[in-house]
């Protein structure tokens, strides 16, 4: 049995980008750990930072009991928010100097005497603050851990992204709510090195991300549009995961 700490930025992450591959190794036997960065108390809903985090935490542990993980963990950072659209306050993420926090993970990795990784591709995915802050601590905490794991970064294929911005970008602005990434985003196909068809748990990722309700709200969401796909078509959005595995550390 192996031990995966998987590290995302706020709560709904873990489903979006890995729940797939996360509820398989759960059900193989593997022990899966849930860890946030933030609370994602600046999602964009409308609600008040304190009452969304509460609110938040609720949903992270239901998506922890869907995917079959045995454990949730917080970093204890408040949400950084959007680039365009920053959080206020105290002790955001992207504030916080990498060493601190990656000794914050580095510290569960070694009290879980952890196999694997996941954080996040160096872009971030679509370049989110927070999430590039993952891909630098993950980085950092494995190279301070007694017993450094693999360490695969939770991707996408962007081909086919890209073009669907693309054809997207003109309607944004009549389109309430609706942010679009721009720059570099995700990963191209030659830089992926695994693929996961996770279409047999897809059952368990979709639950987890009905967990995630709070999201599915104020504007069109990601989250909401992903909810509402008829079976046939989230096998085909929804059954694959990637990731990039990144070089054995120093």
């Amino acid at each position: 049995m192996a031990t995966v700490v998987s590290f995302h930025a706020h709560p709904d992450d873990e489903a979006l980008l890995t729940g797939g591959w996360l509820a398989q190794r759960a059900a193989a036997g593997d022990r899966v750990v849930l860890v946030f960065a933030t609370d994602g108390g600046a999602g964009l809903t409308g609600a008040d930072a304190g009452g969304l985090a509460v609110r938040r935490r609720a949903e992270a542990a239901a998506s922890a009991h869907a995917l079959g993980a045995a454990a949730v963990e917080w970093l204890g950072y408040a949400d950084s928010g959007m680039a365009a659209m920053p959080s206020q306050g105290a002790d955001r993420f992207t504030d916080a100097p990498v060493d601190a926090a990656a000794r914050r993970l580095a510290a569960l990795l070694d009290a879980e005497d952890a196999d694997v990784l996941t954080g996040y591709d160096a872009n971030g995915g679509y370049g989110h603050p927070d999430h590039v802050r993952v891909h630098h601590v993950a980085r950092r905490a494995r190279a301070l851990t007694v017993r450094p794991p693999q360490l695969l970064e939770a991707t996408r294929d962007r081909t086919w992204l890209v073009r669907g911005l693309a054809l997207v970008r003109p309607f944004a602005r009549v389109l309430p709510g609706l942010t679009l990434p721009a720059g570099e985003i995700y990963s191209t196909a030659d830089q992926v090195t695994l693929r996961v068809d996770v279409r047999d748990q897809l059952t368990a990722k979709r639950a987890a991300l009905a967990a995630h309700a709070s999201q599915a709200t104020g504007g069109v969401r990601t989250l909401a549009l992903l909810r509402l796909l008829p079976a046939p078509v989230a096998r085909r959005v929804l059954g694959t995961e990637w990731f990039v595995e990144a070089p054995p550390a120093a």
